[in-house]
């Protein structure tokens, strides 16, 4: 049963809320930077997985944090994936579109995102197919298709246990393989791994799909709460986020994904798995979210922002972004003869210098996006 017929008229339901855009737009900067560090940084740090860290190794300050600010990129994209699907399918329901009609375009958005890690991403990444974040979110889209019309509580049932039990299901899919490797059903759903010679799985479903819920759930909390205050809101949410991911990591037990801390430095406190993601790395990248988008609130509950405001250009058009700026910046480190040779300043003119080249392309693509709303680029 759907709760369209709760809703509740709010100042807030807009087809594009400008904080969510300019939020969005946020990490696709940040996203920018993480694959120009890809192609350009030789001294790349990626070691946030129990699998990949060395127990109690030392970890290169500058290099960490360049990767660590990074970390909130995946949590977003999805968190704000379900919310901006949920007020869309709000705003297709209060115009009367049948429900079956309104699943099948989450359907095929769903599959066509998911398609493109393997058809077009594997390109940018070395010819390798990795599934990514484009298969969490697309994955994700499908399964949101049957599961939106559960009511909000159970959706946040199912989706808070994704986060508290993610390391119990971990174990039972080791449990459940052979050799302490989880199987084909485990490695795409649980834990990631190697599926065959080239193909990897990087974000298993089951636990990026947990950020989605949370995103639609918060999205119908906002449409069916009179006089929602989503300051107020997302302030309570950050820190009670922030108190979660302190309480977990300081245990140094459950919920860190095997990724303990070793000292009580910054840097190994901030060093929480996001391959899987652990409920630690969940507390904390929700959390600083959540503060942001309260300040975002505020900020656009006062103003609207430019049109040209290059934060609210990307965060409109986030999918033409990505598929767009890892081949570029591979293209030019190819070219320079700079793959992973240079350094943080390689890096930062790469990232300033792929988003110049994509500004004025993202901008000419929302203004034809707009001008098309029932063209096949609205699932671009």
């Amino acid at each position: 049963m759907t709760e369209s017929s709760n809703l509740m008229p709010t100042a807030h339901r807009s087809a594009r809320l400008a904080a969510i855009d300019v939020m969005r737009g946020m990490v696709m900067v940040l996203m920018a930077l993480d694959h120009a560090s890809h192609a350009f940084n030789a001294g790349r740090y990626v070691k946030d997985s129990y699998a990949w860290y060395p127990a109690g190794a030392e970890i290169p300050t500058l290099q960490f944090f360049l990767r660590w600010v990074t970390h909130l990129c995946a949590p977003t994209f999805l968190f704000l994936a379900g919310f901006v699907l949920a007020l869309s399918v709000a705003r297709r329901q209060t115009r009367g579109e049948p429900e079956r009609t309104i699943d099948k375009d989450i359907f095929i958005r769903g599959i066509f995102i998911m398609l493109l890690d393997p058809l077009w991403m594997r390109f940018g990444f070395g010819h390798r197919t990795v599934l990514q974040v484009l298969y969490a979110i697309g994955a994700s889209f499908c399964l949101m298709a049957p599961l939106r019309r559960l009511g909000m509580r159970s959706l946040f049932a199912i989706g808070l246990g994704l986060f508290l039990f993610g390391e119990a299901l971990m174990g039972l899919a080791l449990w459940a393989g052979i050799d302490q490797r989880p199987g084909l059903i485990g490695t795409f759903f649980v834990t990631g791994g190697t599926v065959t010679k080239g193909v990897y799985v990087l974000y298993p479903l089951l636990p990026w799909l947990a950020y989605m819920i949370l995103g639609w759930v918060c999205a119908r909390h906002m449409l069916v709460t009179k006089d929602f205050n989503p300051v107020a809101f997302f302030l309570k949410a950050g820190v009670v986020s922030l108190i979660t991911f302190l309480t977990v990591r300081g245990f140094n037990h459950y919920g860190n994904m095997l990724l303990y801390r070793y000292d009580h430095s910054i840097p190994q406190w901030l060093h929480v798995s996001k391959y899987p993601p652990s409920l630690s790395f969940a507390a904390l990248e929700l959390g600083l979210m959540f503060l942001i988008l309260a300040f975002l609130f505020a900020v656009y509950q006062k103003r609207k922002p430019s049109p040209a405001n290059p934060l609210l250009v990307f965060g409109r058009t986030p999918l033409f972004f990505y598929i767009l700026h890892v081949h570029l910046l591979m293209l030019a480190a190819w070219v320079l003869k700079l793959y992973r040779t240079g350094g943080l300043a390689e890096t930062g003119l790469a990232t300033v210098a792929v988003l110049l080249v994509l500004y004025p392309l993202c901008r000419r693509y929302d203004r034809f996006k707009r001008a098309h709303p029932k063209s096949l680029f609205r699932y671009l």
